[in-house]
């Protein structure tokens, strides 16, 4: 049994999530739950909301509580890139670069180890 969440288009570099993510993987639920809160990165906040719906998801689809489940894969991926402009002296202006990403988590029952 797996249940998924998927968010798409976070405004936020996949490396700064990645830093988060990297910390939780394999986890049990309850113990992710508990390092994300204390962890002082706003990436800490995304990655809670989406254990959060996948949790959710987990006890609508199949009636499986948080204290069973395990962190079976967590990723973040790059997404679109914004291009924005910068000006600086001389009339010159420099490329700014503002960095999407998408973060899938899915969490299981019956974790391969």
């Amino acid at each position: 049994m797996e249940a998924k969440s998927r968010q798409t288009d976070i405004k936020m570099t996949a490396r700064k999530l990645r830093r988060v993510i990297n910390e939780v993987r394999g986890k049990a639920v309850k113990d992710a739950q508990d390092m994300l809160r204390f962890m002082p990165y706003f990436a800490a906040r995304v990655v809670e909301k989406n254990l959060k719906a996948a949790v959710a998801n987990a006890q609508e689809k199949y009636g499986v509580g948080a204290e069973n489940l395990k962190i079976s894969e967590i990723y973040a991926d790059e997404s679109a890139t914004f291009k924005r402009g910068k000006p600086r002296a001389q009339g010159r202006i420099y490329r700014r670069l503002k960095r999407t990403s998408h973060l899938t988590l899915k969490v299981s029952d019956n974790v391969k180890e």
